[in-house]
């Protein structure tokens, strides 16, 4: 292994992008960069290492469990640098800056709010303009420097960034999951289910058992959803990932180990204008964004191992 010190740190900036987008083409449009010099670099970092990062499929990468936790320190140590810049820059004589941000209510209320003052105390130079909306903004006409979005677009002349990719569970208040924790999926069904129908019989389906659920309420907004769940009202299938903060604390329990695997037209993304590519206080932002989600991510993981 490489010693720190004479470490191509090039090649990091290689490995984060392909780690974002799963596929070397796309790693080396977003680095301004030749597919060949992208794979270079990545195979060079391997060897560097002595061990691989990617399963290879064809043109698709997954990251390893190798390559998974080395992602999770290059997203801190560029965070740590954008800031570094941003720091120079404002110590320079630059004026504080305001990013314009939209995104869905549910996104907002459940996982970026409650991580806001850690970005506050982060970048206090740098205040964010926050819009929510159901609707898909045209960011150039509205004047927005970001958007959170579900998809995949394409979304003409976007840069995209892959934030998180999230499965559907089955989730409740304590008082109700620790009563079904550990009984057979069927037993659900005699439960208020929160939610969307289709969703739940998918959810059966993956269990083994055909079912026509019945679904006592239905919102039209994730948050409102995992919030009448917090209230006790029923089973509430939501991603794991805007459930997250509540599952951590206490606030809601899962209660089966089956999850749903949304296709890839639901994952959220980071959307921006392409002449913004190289704005440092966007670029701090999205940095930050990956760096929260790896360490939810993280903690995630953690809590699930056996005690």
């Amino acid at each position: 292994m490489a010693s720190l010190d004479r470490f191509p740190l090039h090649y990091l900036a290689a490995f984060r992008a392909a780690a974002q987008t799963q596929n070397l083409r796309a790693a080396a449009e977003s680095l301004h960069l030749t597919h060949s010099a992208v794979s270079q670099q990545i195979r060079g970092l391997e060897e560097q290492l002595g061990f691989e990062l990617f399963t290879r499929q064809g043109r698709r990468l997954t990251l390893n469990p190798a390559g998974q936790a080395l992602q999770r320190a290059v997203i801190k140590m560029f965070a740590e640098l954008q800031s570094g810049v941003l720091a120079a820059t404002q110590a320079h004589g630059k004026a504080a800056q305001t990013l314009r941000v939209t995104a869905l209510p549910s996104f907002a209320q459940r996982w970026l709010m409650p991580r806001l003052p850690r970005w506050q105390a982060l970048q206090p130079c740098i205040s964010l303009d926050l819009h929510t909306s159901q609707q898909v903004v045209d960011l150039e006409r509205e004047r927005f420097h970001l958007g959170l979005r579900v998809g995949r677009g394409p979304w003409p002349g976007m840069i995209t960034e892959p934030l998180f990719h999230s499965p559907l569970i089955a989730v409740a208040a304590p008082a109700l999951a620790h009563r079904l924790i550990g009984l057979p999926a069927p037993a659900l069904l005699e439960e208020p289910l929160l939610g969307d129908t289709e969703e739940w019989q998918r959810w059966f389906a993956g269990t083994g058992v055909q079912a026509e659920p019945v679904v006592v309420a239905s919102f039209n907004d994730a948050g409102v959803l995992l919030q009448a769940g917090e209230q006790g009202m029923g089973i509430a299938l939501a991603r794991e990932l805007l459930a997250a903060d509540a599952l951590l604390d206490g606030r809601l329990v899962r209660v089966h180990a089956h999850s749903v695997d949304l296709d890839a037209t639901r994952d959220y993304q980071i959307v921006y204008p392409e002449p913004l590519r190289s704005d440092p206080a966007l670029r701090a932002f999205c940095d930050w964004l990956h760096a929260e989600m790896a360490t939810l991510q993280q903690r995630l993981s953690e809590a699930a191992r056996p005690a």
